[in-house]
């Protein structure tokens, strides 16, 4: 489309360049900005030009323009807003979505943008209209109607105006009163209340009492009488008088129309298919009560304002319904649009350049305009968040036919590709651990085992009346999340349960199942040490690829292979992964392009292979739907510009950002349809409704309204406390508007988490402790199984356990131990007993039962008990340094010649910590090697304290370790 300086308004330069609003007012046929201060106020007489300016993650900004006309605005002032939205639009190089909005029926997406509501005024600029003066104030009715968004409507203040079916807000001088009809839904009174808040804040300056009136309520309620008083007393409703909006909308079969010379051709075809539509043509789709424009990208822009004017033409016919028209550009076709269709391909072969919008910007910057935001801006990078705390405790079962077997901790990261698992994870939240149970299904995993699992996860999360987070994550699409709480994952080929070997058995296929002593190679992949994984491949040359990093493992040999394209990080990678997959073996590196024969023998000799990395669904701008589902069929609708207050309590909704799917479901949702919440997801994978090419393996999350992580508040504004409020979504908002707030709630608040992962040495405070509703005992990271079984005799079933172990599983090794220490190890021995004889011992009534640390005794001195006089006495025996108790929490119990630091960790000296080791420490966190040195022996090799090390940046750390050998 040409673009030239005729065709650009002089009131639109410098548009659409940042996110947010812009409005302007057709005043004498041109378009005046209205001052920001009146957003959100329109008058009848009027039409005003809306730009809906939004910044995607891709770096572009996407626009929409609508049209508003009032209900006394000229035809001639209408027709101005229409020819100046496409003006618009070419201002924005051509390619945004524009709306025809109607007062009294407006689109939900126009009324979104001003939320609560909009209430127009009386008056006009032109037609010899004035606005309202202030005055004194005047009783009015209004009508509101709708769940998602309301429309709002003045009407005649009477009796007769009120039915049983709407709700009503009545605003006098000193009280506003709202009365809920009898067949009004519950999420229809919630959303009028906020109109009553915008009421009382735009009309009373806040300061205005509230009442709520029930239909069919008896008089003797003092505010039901106070209401009814003002239309003369309590009588019988009216029935509703059938109106033009309230009819229901004829099927209309769909027609589409070519424009020639400004008159409609109807267009003969079978099925509307897209091949139809010609780029240097303007089409119009006519659905009845949804009214397209389609513009090409080659047509001008005269062959555009006549298509607009063509569509107006249509919708002012005679014994038409009641339409709203929409005019999209090629290329950039709305998802409601392209459904219309009986073909429309994923993609189309549409060249779409920055041409028409870097015209338009050299021409305003000839004017000295600003013009940064008319081009698109590089996308933002951000590395990958997983929004969730990762210093929790977990839990991994095999499913193997209809039963889970408890997978051991150490190996609770290797995962087969043909089998199915169930995880828990716990993480501290607010006030509770809160919980994320899940499955993950390989990519070679039986169905039968896979309903097993699924089955298994919904009679967990159901004993735990729903309060955990639901995931089903298939192989290849793990989110971020699941990475980081795992951190180092292995996926090996085959499978181990008897679904995938009764498979194998019976298709006769070879079975592929992972050995170590056989031929595999490993793809390396992830963002850092907390997102990491390694997957099995066929070791072929052909699995290659430049972009990445590969393990080739045989009965004897380790290779490691370089990619030209990969970066000194990924190379990290490998030595970490090695550690898991092949442990105590000394890996041969390969560099691509100096590649040695055995290394191309073991893969069966030299071919292609790529060199683009695997391409990822990245997450996309976020979308919220409300969904109903009924005999098999789902229904949803878009809620645009959404936000908390959006979800209520009663339904069910679905946000999509194209790389994962949450299911939230409200308290107040029947049971039944709670239990269908995977269902639901799954069907909206299929159906696809905004074409985005949905793959059907995106993670589905299932949550329960009260226990929403951070990984799904994160696209609110979120507060807590009214997702903890009690009663159904009037009640709540009921509190709210009466209080005049938000209502708080009690409770302390999430504590700050690092997402990225595991700090090195966590404080006692982060650190996680052990709580389950399994029925197997969850082994808490750290933390042996014969600890576990130590640990579970002194728990308190009524008492908070507060003792924090580590977080990662250190054994301890010998230091340098004088002829006393077997002596002192009997003196630690009693040490314990006595410990443990205390806890098993009821505790005085107004004793803590919560362990405390015992500082050193200072003067004077307390008195001692038996049991500090026994510990005495065998210190004088043995002649050893007296033993003092730190603190009453319970640690792992120190073997003969074993040691620990001075915070209680467990030590290995430096010659068994280095990656180069001889005789290397197998059972430990390879990443944090560095933890597990003595205080002394950090101060010598690193030259400062670990305090002062962990203050560094990570980058500066893994330089020393590095140095080292200790990364």
């Amino acid at each position: 489309m040409a673009v030239s300086m005729r065709d650009l308004d002089p009131a639109f330069q410098g548009a659409g360049q940042k996110a947010g609003l812009e409005i302007w007012r057709i005043e004498n046929f041109n378009p005046v900005p209205v001052p920001k201060s009146s957003y959100g106020k329109f008058f009848t007489g009027d039409s005003y030009i809306v730009l809906k300016t939004t910044s995607l993650k891709s770096g572009a900004l996407r626009h929409d323009i609508h049209y508003w006309l009032g209900r006394d605005t000229t035809q001639d002032e209408s027709g101005t807003a229409a020819i100046k939205t496409i003006e618009l639009d070419a201002a924005l190089g051509g390619r945004a979505v524009q709306y025809r909005e109607v007062q009294g029926q407006e689109t939900e997406k126009f009324l979104s943008c001003f939320k609560p509501c909009i209430i127009p005024q009386e008056g006009g600029f032109s037609s010899g209209f004035k606005h309202a003066e202030a005055e004194e104030h005047k009783t009015r009715l209004f009508v509101c109607k709708g769940k998602r968004v309301v429309h709002v409507k003045e009407v005649p203040f009477s009796r007769s105006s009120l039915n049983h079916d709407d709700i009503f807000v009545l605003d006098t001088k000193s009280k506003i009163f709202q009365f809920n009809g009898s067949n009004s839904s519950i999420q229809e009174r919630a959303k009028a209340l906020e109109v009553v808040q915008y009421v009382k804040d735009t009309y009373h300056n806040g300061k205005c009492e509230i009442a709520a009136i029930e239909d069919g309520k008896l008089m003797a309620d003092s505010e039901t009488g106070e209401f009814w008083g003002f239309f003369g007393g309590f009588a019988p409703l009216p029935r509703k008088t059938s109106s033009d909006e309230d009819k229901p909308l004829d099927s209309h079969s769909t027609k589409l129309f070519g424009i020639e010379k400004g008159q409609l051709e109807p267009v003969d075809a079978g099925s509307l298919t897209r091949d139809l539509l010609e780029t240097h043509k303007c089409y119009i789709l006519d659905g009845g009560f949804e009214v397209f424009v389609w513009m090409g990208r080659n047509t001008s822009l005269d062959d555009r304002k006549k298509a607009t004017a063509a569509a107006e033409k249509l919708v002012h016919g005679p014994d038409r319904p009641r339409s709203q028209i929409t005019c999209v550009i090629e290329g950039f076709e709305t998802a409601t649009f392209r459904s219309k269709f009986d073909s429309w391909p994923q993609v189309t072969n549409v060249v779409v350049s920055e041409d028409g919008r870097g015209k338009v910007a050299a021409l305003l910057k000839r004017q000295g305009v600003n013009v940064k935001g008319l081009l698109k801006a590089d996308p933002v990078k951000e590395e990958p968040q997983p929004y969730i705390d990762c210093t929790g405790n977990l839990q991994v079962w095999r499913v193997s036919g209809n039963e889970k077997i408890l997978i051991p901790a150490s190996d609770q990261s290797k995962f087969y590709s043909g089998d199915c698992y169930i995880f828990q994870y716990s993480y501290p939240g607010d006030d509770r651990d809160e919980y994320l149970i899940g499955t993950w299904f390989g990519k070679q995993s039986v169905e039968e085992e896979r309903a097993s699992a699924l089955s298994l996860v919904n009679k967990m999360v159901e004993s735990l009346k729903f309060l955990p987070v639901q995931a089903r994550i298939y192989e290849g699409s793990e989110p971020i999340q699941f990475h980081s709480i795992f951190q180092g994952f292995v996926v090996f080929k085959g499978g181990l349960s008897k679904g995938y070997k009764n498979y194998v058995a019976e298709k006769e296929i070879q079975d592929e199942t992972y050995q170590e002593d056989g031929i595999a190679l490993f793809r390396v992949q992830g963002s850092g040490p907390e997102n990491m994984q390694a997957i099995q491949v066929d070791p072929v040359a052909s699995s290659l690829n430049s972009s990445y990093c590969y393990i080739l493992n045989s009965s004897s040999t380790v290779f490691t292979w370089t990619g030209s394209l990969t970066s000194s990080d990924n190379q990290e990678l490998v030595e970490r992964l090695l550690d898991l997959i092949k442990p105590n073996v000394q890996s041969r590196p390969q560099k691509e392009g100096t590649e040695s024969e055995q290394f191309w023998n073991l893969l069966g000799g030299k071919s292609e292979y790529p060199s683009q990395k695997i391409a990822r669904d990245a997450e996309s701008d976020p979308h919220l739907f409300s969904c109903t589902f009924s005999r098999g069929n789902l229904k949803v609708v878009e809620v645009h510009n959404f936000d908390q207050d959006d979800l209520m309590t009663e339904d069910m909704y679905i946000l999509d950002n194209h790389s994962e799917i949450f299911v939230w479901v409200g308290q107040q949702v029947d049971s039944r349809s709670r239990l269908q919440a995977l269902t639901i997801g799954e069907k909206f994978l299929e159906h696809d409704f905004l074409l985005e090419n949905l793959s059907s393996k995106a993670p589905v999350y299932i949550i329960t309204e009260g226990s929403e992580p951070p990984f799904f508040t994160r696209f609110f504004t979120w507060d807590s406390a009214k997702s903890s409020m009690h009663g159904n979504s009037f009640q709540r908002k009921l509190t709210i508007v009466k209080s005049g707030g938000t209502p708080t709630v009690d409770k302390p608040k999430r504590r700050p988490v690092a997402y990225g992962g595991r700090s090195a040495v966590p404080d006692k405070s982060q650190r996680s402790r052990s709580m389950s509703f399994s029925p197997e005992r969850v082994r808490v990271r750290g933390r042996s199984p014969a600890f576990n079984a130590l640990a579970a005799n002194f728990e308190n079933p009524n008492a908070r356990n507060l003792s924090t172990p580590p977080p990662m599983n250190r054994k301890i090794f010998p230091k340098l131990i004088s002829s006393d220490s077997a002596k002192l190890s009997v003196a630690k021995s009693s040490t314990l007993a006595a410990l443990s004889a205390s806890f098993e011992r009821p505790p005085p009534a107004r004793e803590a039962i919560i362990p405390r640390s015992i500082k050193e005794p200072t003067k004077p001195k307390p008195e001692t008990s038996n049991n500090d006089k026994e510990i005495k006495d065998k210190e004088k025996e043995n002649n050893s340094v007296p033993v003092r108790i730190e603190t009453l929490t319970i640690q792992e119990d120190v073997k003969e010649g074993e040691a620990e630091d001075d915070e209680g960790l467990t030590i290995y000296p430096y010659e068994r910590l280095k990656t180069t080791s001889a005789d290397p420490i197998s059972d430990i966190d390879v990443t944090k090697r560095e933890t597990y040195l003595s205080s002394e022996e950090f101060r010598e090799k690193f030259g400062m304290t670990k305090d002062a090390f962990y203050k560094l940046p990570k980058w500066k750390q893994n330089k020393h370790k590095m140095a080292l050998q200790l990364f």
